[in-house]
């Protein structure tokens, strides 16, 4: 349930950073009198992705170096607890990964069809 919860915490936070670049070029084009362009779209999403990648590695960092003790210990119930502890950290880490190159490729591929489309 932890897992869950920081990966879904992490992965809204990114896409909240990403719509706000993408609103804030957009902006900017709008009050320049030229349109929001595919390559607009591609710098603003690196952009906001760029800001969100020290957040989202503390994130993970605290939560990883919270279960190293648990993954160290060798006291009564420890057999069961690092099981538990294993995925976690596991999951942890493709949790970055889908944060912080997955969410935005996604995101980026959304956007460009609805630029393509006219729609943005």
């Amino acid at each position: 349930i932890g897992l869950v919860g920081i990966a879904a915490e992490t992965g809204l936070i990114m896409l909240v950073y990403l719509d706000q670049a993408c609103r804030a070029l957009a902006e900017e084009r709008r009050a320049a009198g030229s349109r929001f362009s595919v390559e607009d779209l591609h710098a603003a999403v690196a952009g906001g992705a760029l800001d969100r990648v020290r957040p989202v590695i503390m994130t993970v960092a605290g939560s990883i170096f919270g279960l190293l003790p648990i993954m160290w210990s060798d006291g009564t119930g420890s057999e069961l607890v690092r099981r538990i502890a294993a995925p976690m950290v596991g999951g942890m880490v493709s949790a970055t990964v889908l944060t912080l190159v997955v969410i935005p490729a996604v995101y980026a591929v959304v956007k460009e069809i609805g630029i393509r489309r006219g729609r943005e």
